[in-house]
Order: structure tokens, then sequence, then C-alpha cells
């Protein structure tokens, strides 16, 4: 996607000019057109060398604008001078462009909702939605303060996943770290003190070791070939949706850890259609955006086909269940749910018992991950020194003898 600078003049014979990003300068005209803008020009800027990842927009930075933007609006500022002062006063530059680019796209007659749709990378479809949602039922600043807490238990429950995942990984590099420098600088070390030392026979544990340090030193490459092939082919095996879901499915189907990001996903599902039905979206626009942003390939199929049996008449608990993905208490109370009417509150309850059941479970698996990794390394470094020392504890034996 480019930027293309435009120009253009109002039906008022208005100047106007800004920044839009778009794939071609046919949908920038198109865009124009349909906001009632005589175009004078479109021109693509000039891409400017840059590193950047994801949207430049960080979730904190989101919800700070989202909270304050509810405060001006229950205030009674009009929408376009609350963009123009958070536009202002943001630390992040990146961000404050696009609300810049928000703020302009509204004083030029859009809806707000159209105009955070304009910039996917920041605004998501949850967002969008329930802002469109909010400006249909007039309550726009109670749907913002809504998608501020919503962005604020996200941004935990991301944190519990990051935990939940890479401390193992964190502690298994630093495993592999330790033995690298032990095969390339420890092991060489005390083979060249028992050449110089003249020792005859070496014992086989020994020997082995030795092999294994040279064959690392000589032939580094296939090992780290392997690693840098094994991690690539999972990457690109991920970006294929076959791939996705194997991947998922073995996650969710782990000894441990599975049951941990279970409870995770069942937790975000739960937070955001209790949200999005909080606010007014309907049941089948809903539970497509919980799919999309389930995050997990199994449990957004296992959600889709529940919506498609919905559409044709049934509840929501029966196909639910028959996806296999959600425990049996939390298919039955969402079947109660519905049976009384206040599905909404029972999925915020679900969110919330399930929150607190993520915290235990992340608790509970690194206090049993880490003495695991610990003892792995210990057995794995300990095995190689105890094998270098075997050659000393022999001499030693044979000078007492």
């Amino acid at each position: 996607m480019a930027k293309f600078q435009w120009e253009a003049t109002t039906r008022a014979g208005e100047k106007k000019r800004g920044t839009i990003e778009a794939d071609t300068a046919a949908q920038v005209e198109s865009r124009l057109r349909s906001d009632g803008l005589s175009i004078d020009r479109i021109k693509k800027e000039a891409v400017a060398l840059s590193i950047s990842f994801g949207s430049g927009v960080a979730p904190k930075d989101l919800q700070i604008f989202t909270r304050q933007l509810a405060t001006m609006i229950d205030a009674g500022l009009p929408l376009v001078q609350c963009l123009d002062i958070l536009a202002a006063q943001t630390p992040n530059k990146v961000f404050a462009r696009i609300l810049s680019q928000v703020k302009s796209t509204v004083e030029q007659g859009a809806t707000f909702s159209d105009a955070l749709r304009r910039h996917p990378r920041v605004f998501d479809d949850l967002y969008v939605n329930l802002v469109a949602a909010g400006e249909i039922g007039g309550i726009l600043d109670s749907i913002l303060n809504r998608l501020a807490i919503y962005i604020e238990k996200a941004v935990k429950l991301r944190g519990q996943i990051k935990s939940a995942l890479f401390y193992p990984i964190g502690i298994m590099v630093v495993a592999i770290a330790v033995i690298a420098v032990m095969l390339i600088k420890v092991i060489p070390t005390f083979e060249n003190m028992y050449k110089e030392m003249g020792h005859a026979e070496l014992p086989g544990a020994t020997k082995f070791v030795i092999n294994i340090s040279h064959g690392f030193i000589n032939r580094w490459y296939l090992y780290f070939g392997s690693l840098f092939g094994i991690i690539f082919g999972s990457t690109a095996m991920r970006r294929t949706d076959g791939g996705k879901e194997v991947f998922d499915r073995m996650l969710l189907r782990l000894p441990v850890m599975g049951g941990t990001l279970r409870k995770i996903v069942v937790a975000r599902f739960t937070r955001t259609l209790g949200t999005l039905l909080t606010s007014g979206v309907p049941i089948l626009d809903a539970l497509d955006i919980c799919a999309r942003t389930a995050g997990n390939k199994v449990v957004e199929q296992g959600i889709m086909k529940a919506r498609d049996k919905i559409a044709e008449g049934h509840d929501m608990a029966g196909p639910l269940a028959d996806s296999r993905v959600f425990p049996t208490m939390v298919v039955q109370m969402i079947g109660v749910g519905e049976q009384t009417g206040a599905m909404d509150q029972m999925l915020q309850k679900i969110a919330d018992f399930y929150e607190e059941e993520v915290d235990a479970a992340v608790s509970a698996l690194t206090s049993l991950i880490e003495p695991i990794m610990m003892a792995f390394l210990g057995v794995v470094v300990g095995g190689l020194i105890i094998a270098m020392y075997l050659p000393i504890f022999k001499l030693a034996g044979n000078i007492q003898s």
C-alpha cells in the first residue's frame, strides 16, 4: 500500500489537501469522488527507506487515545476538535499522523467509523464495528469506554501468552548457547591438555564428547543450517492455512502448555463476543469478528462452523459443543445465557473467570517449567564436564594405586 498526496476542491469552492494510503491512484480518486470532492491533483509520495514493525502504534497508545476520546465526547466536545487535540498531544508521531488523516476524512463528511476503517493496521474490525454501533445508537462515549477496558484486558492477555510461550524458549536458547560455548572453547582446551600430558587411552565418554566437539567445530554450518531450516520451515508452514491449522492443533494438544493456551483462547473469545453483543453488534457479525481475532486456526474454524449453524436457525451452545474446542462448562453457561436472554453478561462472567484461571495457569506453568529446564541444562552441562574430567579421575586413581 502506497501513500498519495492529493489536492481537491469542495462543492463550496474550498481547497482541500491531504494524504491517503491506497494501492492505486484510481482508488484514491474513487474515494475522493465519493466524498463529493473535485480532484485537482493526485501524486504518489516517494518511498523512503525505513524499517517499521507492525503498525507503529502500540496497544497502550490506542488505549489512552480511546479513553481520552470517550472523556472528551462525554464532555460535549465536537469529534473533529477532539481528534485535533489528541493528534497534537500524542507523543507517537505515526499515530499523530494517522489521527490527522482520520480528522481530515471526518471533516470531508465521512463517518468516524468509515474514517477509522481506512487504517486497518491500527483500528481492527472489532474497533471499527463497535464505533459504528456507538454512532448508530448515539452512545459513542460508552462504547469507547468499553473499548478502552477491552484493549487493557487484551494487552494483559497478550502478555500472558508471551509468558507462557517465550519463557521456555528463552531458557532453551540459553541452554544451546552454553552448550555451544563448551563445545567450541572448553572441550578443546581439555583435549589439548590431555595431549600434552601424553595420556594414552581416554575413556569412551570422553572420546564421544571430543568427537561431538570436532563435528560441531568442523561442520558448524550443518548444525546452524538445520536450526535455521527448522525455524524458516515452521514459519513458512504457519503462513499457509493447512500448516497453521496443524501447528495450532498441535499447540492445543501439548501436555502442559495446551491447557493454558486453551484457557487463553476461551478468555479472548468470550471477552470479545461479550463486548460486541453488549455494544449492540448483531450476533452473526460478532461471531465473524471473533473468528478473525481468535488467534488460533482451529478455534477460528470452530467459531465459523457455529456461526453457519446459527445462521440456519440453531442455537449457539450446540454448535460450540460440536466443535470440541470449548470446555463443557463454557458451553453450558452460554446455553444458560441464551435461555435467560443475558448472553452478554454471561460471556463477561466467563471471561472474568478464565482470565483469573489464565493468571494461575501461567504462574503454575512458569513454576513447573523453570526447574525442568534447569534440570535439563544441569544434566547436559554436567554430563559434558564429567566426561572431560574422567581421565583426571582415572589418572588420580592409578597414582593412588
